[in-house]
């Protein structure tokens, strides 16, 4: 199964492990979710065909958010290697598939200008990186652990740690959007976004393993994070309609 057959799943909307179009704890769904039945557009050959990830070389470099922002400088935090695979509903791995990668920095801050709460900024830190799976559907990237950060979804609301991870299919149009998170937040029971997925095993798939193999000795931490695409033990998705330029 392809990235592009899971986005049709997303859709339709598979109740078990994708969340709803709306969750109204989760306030911004209030104002996104569709409040009339979808219609189904037929999509052109441009649509279909391209330019989808090939805009430009992905090269190792983009890999390493410690050291990517072009100023020279590393990003202050701790370092965390996440490592994972990105699998089909009967375990086969999906090589050659582009990942993107955004978070806030080691305060909780994104490198954006609509985040503006007083959280210091690191000139050394974009918060983005991109790779490509290898012929194993293995994907790595470096970074730094980011912080848990405020919003406004409702009074005293503070986001758990959490890496943004968008995977390409073989268009525009296929890409799908999930989040990963840690094991030892007690920020999770009160965020709205996490607890809008299923309750059980599907919620559990979006919180990544320490992993003593991985980490590097006086270097970073490993954490590993298998994304299954599709099938009972799929990895739960963002909805393809709720996608908005919010960075939480």
């Amino acid at each position: 199964m392809d990235i592009a057959t899971t986005f049709e799943a997303i859709v339709r909307g598979d109740k078990e492990i994708f969340p709803p179009y709306l969750y109204e704890a989760y306030q911004s769904t209030r104002r996104r979710a569709p409040k009339q039945p979808l219609i189904e557009t037929p999509l052109t050959i441009s649509e279909l065909t391209g330019p989808g990830p090939y805009l430009s070389r992905v090269i190792p470099e983009d890999a390493d958010l410690t050291r990517n922002s072009g100023t020279g400088g590393e990003a202050i935090g701790q370092r965390i290697i996440v490592t994972g695979r990105v699998l089909d509903e009967e375990g086969n791995p999906i090589p050659h598939t582009l990942l993107e990668v955004w978070q806030a920095n080691a305060s909780g801050r994104y490198f954006h200008e609509r985040d503006q709460w007083p959280g210091p900024l690191d000139p050394n830190f974009i918060g983005m990186g991109r790779c490509l799976t290898n012929d194993q559907g293995e994907y790595r990237f470096l970074t730094i652990r980011p912080g848990a950060y405020p919003w406004k979804n409702h009074y005293n609301a503070w986001r758990p740690a959490h890496i943004h991870f968008s995977l390409f299919g073989p268009n525009m149009l296929s890409r799908l959007v999930t989040q990963m998170y840690f094991a030892d937040d007690p920020l999770h029971n009160l965020d709205p976004i996490m607890s809008s997925v299923p309750a059980g095993k599907a919620r559990e798939r979006l919180i990544a393993a320490y992993d003593h193999t991985v980490t590097e000795q006086e270097w970073a931490l490993g954490y590993r994070w298998d994304i299954v695409l599709r099938g009972p033990n799929a990895t739960p998705f963002e909805n393809a309609r709720q996608e908005t330029g919010e960075g939480h």
